[in-house]
């Protein structure tokens, strides 16, 4: 899925997936952080200094076959964890994807 990345100053485009496995995370070990969370691709690593930061993120259309996946709808995540080598920019919980989009598009 195609998604916007909105921090405090600026709107980015970028590929956004789900994951399932929230805990250990690499910015906060074994500590749950909730289910409003994401991993950071390299893209947006940065050696770790995004961890804690919080991002609003929406769907701008499907990546895959999938038609018409977006909900319309906006979320803001804490990024919690890494995602070495991803192909996402972001990787989403996939509690926040579904807020956005039909889980078939991750």
């Amino acid at each position: 899925m195609v998604a916007c990345l909105i921090s405090f100053a600026s709107a980015t485009p970028g590929i956004a997936t789900f994951y399932t496995k929230y805990v250990p995370s690499a910015c906060f070990g074994n500590q749950d952080q909730g289910k409003m969370i994401a991993a950071a691709g390299d893209a947006l690593w940065d050696n770790g200094t995004v961890c804690g930061k919080m991002f609003t993120v929406t769907c701008m259309g499907p990546r895959n076959p999938v038609r018409h996946p977006c909900t319309g709808k906006i979320v803001t995540v804490k990024i919690v964890d890494h995602c070495p080598r991803c192909p996402s920019t972001i990787d989403l919980s996939q509690e926040a994807f579904t807020i956005i989009a039909n889980p078939v598009a991750g």
